[in-house]
Protein backbone atom coordinates (compact mmCIF):
# COMPACT_ATOMS: atom_id res chain seq x y z
CA UNK A 1 0.00 0.00 0.00
CA UNK A 2 1.45 3.32 -1.06
CA UNK A 3 0.92 6.58 0.70
CA UNK A 4 0.41 9.76 -1.33
CA UNK A 5 2.68 12.72 -0.71
CA UNK A 6 1.03 15.59 1.17
CA UNK A 7 -0.12 18.41 -1.09
CA UNK A 8 1.90 21.55 -0.34
CA UNK A 9 -0.14 24.51 0.87
CA UNK A 10 -1.00 27.24 -1.63
CA UNK A 11 1.26 30.26 -1.20
CA UNK A 12 0.70 33.92 -2.01
CA UNK A 13 3.11 33.51 -4.91
CA UNK A 14 0.93 30.71 -6.28
CA UNK A 15 -2.13 32.95 -6.07
CA UNK A 16 -0.29 35.87 -7.70
CA UNK A 17 0.94 33.61 -10.50
CA UNK A 18 -2.56 32.21 -11.06
CA UNK A 19 -4.11 35.68 -11.28
CA UNK A 20 -1.35 36.85 -13.63
CA UNK A 21 -1.84 33.87 -15.91
CA UNK A 22 -5.65 34.03 -15.74
CA UNK A 23 -6.58 37.61 -16.74
CA UNK A 24 -10.25 36.70 -17.19
CA UNK A 25 -10.70 35.58 -13.57
CA UNK A 26 -12.04 38.91 -12.29
CA UNK A 27 -14.28 39.26 -15.34
CA UNK A 28 -15.95 35.98 -14.42
CA UNK A 29 -15.91 36.75 -10.69
CA UNK A 30 -16.48 40.48 -10.50
CA UNK A 31 -18.00 40.13 -7.05
CA UNK A 32 -14.60 39.01 -5.70
CA UNK A 33 -12.90 42.14 -7.02
CA UNK A 34 -15.60 44.35 -5.52
CA UNK A 35 -15.33 42.68 -2.12
CA UNK A 36 -11.55 43.06 -1.74
CA UNK A 37 -10.73 45.57 1.02
CA UNK A 38 -7.25 46.94 1.73
CA UNK A 39 -5.86 49.60 4.07
CA UNK A 40 -5.59 53.12 2.70
CA UNK A 41 -2.14 54.76 3.06
CA UNK A 42 -3.95 57.97 4.05
CA UNK A 43 -5.46 56.47 7.18
CA UNK A 44 -6.48 53.21 8.81
CA UNK A 45 -9.77 52.94 7.00
CA UNK A 46 -10.35 50.07 4.59
CA UNK A 47 -11.00 50.89 0.93
CA UNK A 48 -11.93 48.83 -2.07
CA UNK A 49 -9.29 47.66 -4.49
CA UNK A 50 -10.69 49.97 -7.17
CA UNK A 51 -10.47 52.95 -4.82
CA UNK A 52 -6.91 52.05 -3.86
CA UNK A 53 -5.98 51.80 -7.55
CA UNK A 54 -7.55 55.22 -8.12
CA UNK A 55 -5.47 56.64 -5.24
CA UNK A 56 -2.31 55.14 -6.70
CA UNK A 57 -3.15 56.60 -10.11
CA UNK A 58 -3.74 60.05 -8.59
CA UNK A 59 -0.39 59.84 -6.79
CA UNK A 60 1.33 58.82 -10.02
CA UNK A 61 -0.29 61.71 -11.90
CA UNK A 62 0.78 64.12 -9.14
CA UNK A 63 4.36 62.86 -9.39
CA UNK A 64 4.33 63.28 -13.17
CA UNK A 65 2.95 66.81 -12.82
CA UNK A 66 5.80 67.70 -10.44
CA UNK A 67 8.35 66.29 -12.89
CA UNK A 68 6.81 68.30 -15.72
CA UNK A 69 6.94 71.45 -13.57
CA UNK A 70 10.63 70.82 -12.87
CA UNK A 71 11.31 70.23 -16.58
CA UNK A 72 9.56 73.49 -17.47
CA UNK A 73 11.53 75.37 -14.79
CA UNK A 74 14.84 73.92 -15.99
CA UNK A 75 13.88 74.69 -19.59
CA UNK A 76 13.17 78.32 -18.70
CA UNK A 77 16.44 78.58 -16.79
CA UNK A 78 18.40 77.07 -19.68
CA UNK A 79 16.72 79.41 -22.16
CA UNK A 80 17.66 82.39 -19.98
CA UNK A 81 21.28 81.23 -19.75
CA UNK A 82 21.42 80.62 -23.51
CA UNK A 83 20.18 84.16 -24.11
CA UNK A 84 22.91 85.54 -21.83
CA UNK A 85 25.54 83.47 -23.65
CA UNK A 86 24.37 84.97 -26.96
CA UNK A 87 24.49 88.48 -25.45
CA UNK A 88 28.00 87.83 -24.12
CA UNK A 89 29.12 86.54 -27.52
CA UNK A 90 27.77 89.64 -29.25
CA UNK A 91 29.60 91.90 -26.81
CA UNK A 92 32.90 90.09 -27.40
CA UNK A 93 32.49 90.31 -31.17
CA UNK A 94 32.24 94.10 -30.89
CA UNK A 95 35.63 94.45 -29.17
CA UNK A 96 38.02 95.91 -31.73
CA UNK A 97 41.25 96.06 -29.74
CA UNK A 98 42.38 92.55 -28.67
CA UNK A 99 44.02 94.10 -25.59
CA UNK A 100 40.52 94.81 -24.25
CA UNK A 101 39.25 91.25 -24.70
CA UNK A 102 40.38 89.68 -21.37
CA UNK A 103 38.68 92.39 -19.33
CA UNK A 104 35.57 92.13 -21.53
CA UNK A 105 35.46 88.38 -20.90
CA UNK A 106 35.69 88.88 -17.14
CA UNK A 107 33.22 91.76 -17.05
CA UNK A 108 30.69 89.82 -19.11
CA UNK A 109 30.92 86.79 -16.85
CA UNK A 110 30.41 88.86 -13.73
CA UNK A 111 27.54 91.02 -14.97
CA UNK A 112 25.60 88.66 -17.23
CA UNK A 113 25.98 85.45 -15.25
CA UNK A 114 25.99 86.93 -11.75
CA UNK A 115 29.39 85.46 -10.93
CA UNK A 116 30.86 87.52 -8.07
CA UNK A 117 34.50 86.70 -8.82
CA UNK A 118 36.28 86.10 -12.11
CA UNK A 119 39.78 86.30 -13.56
CA UNK A 120 41.59 85.13 -16.68
CA UNK A 121 45.17 84.42 -17.63
CA UNK A 122 46.52 83.86 -21.13
CA UNK A 123 49.98 82.68 -22.18
CA UNK A 124 51.77 82.18 -25.47
CA UNK A 125 50.52 85.58 -26.64
CA UNK A 126 51.92 87.74 -29.40
CA UNK A 127 54.73 90.16 -28.56
CA UNK A 128 52.44 93.18 -28.35
CA UNK A 129 50.63 91.69 -25.36
CA UNK A 130 53.42 89.87 -23.56
CA UNK A 131 53.70 92.43 -20.73
CA UNK A 132 49.94 92.82 -20.15
CA UNK A 133 48.53 92.07 -16.70
CA UNK A 134 46.47 89.15 -18.01
CA UNK A 135 49.64 87.30 -19.00
CA UNK A 136 51.28 87.49 -15.57
CA UNK A 137 51.34 84.97 -12.73
CA UNK A 138 50.57 81.69 -14.52
CA UNK A 139 53.31 79.25 -13.55
CA UNK A 140 54.30 76.25 -15.64
CA UNK A 141 52.38 74.05 -13.20
CA UNK A 142 49.24 76.14 -13.67
CA UNK A 143 49.63 75.97 -17.43
CA UNK A 144 50.09 72.22 -17.31
CA UNK A 145 47.04 71.90 -15.05
CA UNK A 146 44.95 73.92 -17.51
CA UNK A 147 46.07 71.68 -20.37
CA UNK A 148 45.09 68.60 -18.36
CA UNK A 149 41.48 69.77 -18.11
CA UNK A 150 39.22 68.41 -20.84
CA UNK A 151 36.11 69.83 -19.21
CA UNK A 152 35.41 72.61 -16.72
CA UNK A 153 36.45 71.81 -13.16
CA UNK A 154 33.87 72.63 -10.50
CA UNK A 155 34.43 72.17 -6.79
CA UNK A 156 35.64 73.68 -3.52
CA UNK A 157 38.51 76.11 -3.37
CA UNK A 158 41.34 73.87 -2.23
CA UNK A 159 44.03 76.49 -2.61
CA UNK A 160 44.54 76.17 -6.36
CA UNK A 161 47.08 78.61 -7.75
CA UNK A 162 44.52 80.09 -10.22
CA UNK A 163 42.35 81.17 -7.26
CA UNK A 164 45.08 83.69 -6.42
CA UNK A 165 44.41 85.41 -9.75
CA UNK A 166 41.12 86.72 -8.40
CA UNK A 167 41.10 90.34 -7.26
CA UNK A 168 43.00 91.09 -4.07
CA UNK A 169 40.94 89.98 -1.08
CA UNK A 170 38.57 87.85 -3.18
CA UNK A 171 40.73 84.72 -3.34
CA UNK A 172 40.34 83.97 0.37
CA UNK A 173 36.57 84.51 0.15
CA UNK A 174 36.03 82.13 -2.77
CA UNK A 175 34.46 78.98 -1.35
CA UNK A 176 33.85 77.28 -4.70
CA UNK A 177 35.52 77.56 -8.09
CA UNK A 178 34.92 76.80 -11.73
CA UNK A 179 38.10 76.51 -13.83
CA UNK A 180 37.56 76.74 -17.59
CA UNK A 181 40.48 75.78 -19.84
CA UNK A 182 41.00 77.95 -22.91
CA UNK A 183 42.23 76.18 -26.05
CA UNK A 184 41.73 76.29 -29.77
CA UNK A 185 38.97 73.97 -30.92
CA UNK A 186 36.73 71.89 -28.70
CA UNK A 187 37.26 72.03 -24.95
CA UNK A 188 37.84 68.26 -24.77
CA UNK A 189 40.53 68.18 -27.46
CA UNK A 190 44.16 67.26 -26.81
CA UNK A 191 45.36 70.72 -27.86
CA UNK A 192 47.37 72.39 -25.06
CA UNK A 193 45.54 75.16 -23.27
CA UNK A 194 46.67 78.74 -23.85
CA UNK A 195 44.76 80.17 -20.91
CA UNK A 196 42.43 79.61 -17.99
CA UNK A 197 39.22 81.38 -16.97
CA UNK A 198 38.56 81.30 -13.22
CA UNK A 199 35.10 81.79 -11.70
CA UNK A 200 34.71 82.08 -7.93
CA UNK A 201 31.84 82.36 -5.48
CA UNK A 202 31.35 82.91 -1.76
CA UNK A 203 28.70 80.17 -1.96
CA UNK A 204 30.26 76.73 -1.45
CA UNK A 205 27.45 75.16 -3.50
CA UNK A 206 27.56 77.56 -6.46
CA UNK A 207 30.14 75.49 -8.35
CA UNK A 208 29.48 72.02 -7.04
CA UNK A 209 31.31 68.95 -8.37
CA UNK A 210 27.97 67.33 -9.30
CA UNK A 211 26.64 70.24 -11.39
CA UNK A 212 26.23 70.02 -15.13
CA UNK A 213 28.98 71.73 -17.11
CA UNK A 214 27.48 72.00 -20.61
CA UNK A 215 27.02 75.77 -20.46
CA UNK A 216 30.40 76.27 -18.78
CA UNK A 217 32.03 74.25 -21.58
CA UNK A 218 30.26 76.44 -24.15
CA UNK A 219 31.45 79.56 -22.33
CA UNK A 220 35.01 78.22 -22.33
CA UNK A 221 34.91 77.62 -26.08
CA UNK A 222 33.47 81.08 -26.78
CA UNK A 223 36.06 82.76 -24.54
CA UNK A 224 38.78 80.72 -26.25
CA UNK A 225 37.62 81.84 -29.69
CA UNK A 226 37.69 85.49 -28.59
CA UNK A 227 41.01 85.37 -26.76
CA UNK A 228 42.75 83.47 -29.57
CA UNK A 229 43.16 86.90 -31.19
CA UNK A 230 45.90 87.60 -28.64
CA UNK A 231 48.14 84.87 -30.00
Amino acid sequence: MTTSSPIPPITEDDIAQFLTQTPGFFERHAEVLASVQITSPHGQRAVSLQERQAEMLREKIKGLEQRIMEMVRHSNENAAIAAKVDQWTGALLQIRDPMDLPQAVVDGVRTLFDVPQAAVRVWGVAGAYIDADFTQGASEDAQAFASSLTMPFCGPNLGFEPAAWLAQGEAAQAQSLALLPLREGAIDSATPAFGLLVLGSHDAQRFDATMGTDFLARMAELASAALARLR
